[in-house]
């Protein structure tokens, strides 16, 4: 048996239950969206079961773009938990069919305290849906599963219609990577978005050469630096940079004249210069759109303060 056509059948079959999810959109999503940019205190999502495991990625979810979120199990709410919800809060319930009882006894006391309700079901007849302040329709046709019966298409549904919330929430609020990377400082991600010039630049033994220096000279002095490259400086100032590429250019081009040219001649003199605050980021994009390997770390008067090249962008 070739397991594989089920694993395509199974795609395919969530594939399209998230199209249909388009046409169910409707005002109530902006309602939505609305009432989570106006709420003074925190979204808490709740659902049971499959619903529950697919509302804690949600909040996880809402929680890393600026939505602070966490996930309350119902049955937890009338252990205790209640009191954690305050009158400032919203919540988001998740239900597949809008009637799980667990979550349908949860809304009295919501409705009794005004605290807004979102909710989520495939049912836009449900009583959630009723008594919900904006419903969100993630209703599917049917399961992938091959008996129509475990909760397949419409958690995939479900997920999805909480990710499209927590993206029209981040262009509401003009969130930004910088603002992702607040939210994820220890991760690969927050790092490069948060690490700066100054952090990763190589500050010492810097290959500075003046641009009076012959070629056969600027050769050996390229070499010991150990970056590929010289920086031409005159008073203590940038004037331009040479690289072992203009040189090894050089020595074709001029052939018996090279060794009668000085670093001035052949030097680029509007090398890419960045602040110790230029983020890595930004340097990768003018290390790409430039083709070149390095960039030069200079101080407000152009003084040479470090290098930072392409291998310590890799962080």
């Amino acid at each position: 048996m070739k397991y594989i056509e089920t694993a395509i059948k199974c795609i395919k079959d969530e594939s399209q239950a998230l199209l249909e999810l388009i046409p169910n959109l409707d005002a109530d999503f902006d309602k939505a969206v609305e009432i989570i940019l106006s709420c003074k205190g925190k979204l808490i999502v709740t659902g049971v079961g499959k619903s529950g495991h697919i509302g804690a990625k949600i909040a996880a979810t809402l929680s890393s773009t600026g939505t602070p979120s966490f996930f309350i199990n119902p049955l937890d709410a009338f252990h205790g938990d209640l009191g954690v919800i305050q009158k400032e809060d919203v919540v988001l319930a998740l239900s597949n069919s809008g009637q799980t009882d667990e979550l349908l006894r949860f809304l009295p006391y919501l409705i009794e305290h005004n605290i807004p309700v979102i909710g989520m079901s495939g049912n836009p007849e449900s009583l959630l849906a009723k008594f919900a302040s904006a419903h969100l329709n993630s209703g599917v046709s049917r399961e992938a599963c091959p008996l129509g019966l475990a909760p397949t298409s419409s958690t995939t549904a479900a997920l999805a219609l909480g990710d499209a919330l927590a993206c029209a929430l981040m262009v509401a609020r003009n969130f930004k990577a910088t603002d992702f990377a607040q939210y994820h400082p220890g991760g690969t991600l927050g790092k490069r978005l948060l690490t700066r010039a100054k952090d990763v630049m190589r500050s010492d033994d810097l290959p500075v050469i003046s641009p009076t220096v012959k070629l056969g000279e600027a050769v050996i002095h390229v070499s010991n630096g150990r970056l590929g490259l010289c920086v031409a400086m005159v008073d203590d100032k940038v004037v331009g940079i040479i690289t072992d590429g203009d040189i090894r250019r050089a020595m074709e081009s001029s052939q018996d004249k090279f060794f009668q040219l000085s670093v001035g001649d052949i030097m680029t003199r509007t090398p890419k210069m960045v602040s110790p605050e230029t983020k890595i980021t930004e340097i990768e994009h003018i290390l790409h759109a430039n083709k070149i390997h390095c960039v030069l770390v200079v101080d407000e008067e152009k003084h040479l303060i470090g290098v930072v090249d392409s291998f310590r962008t890799m962080i």
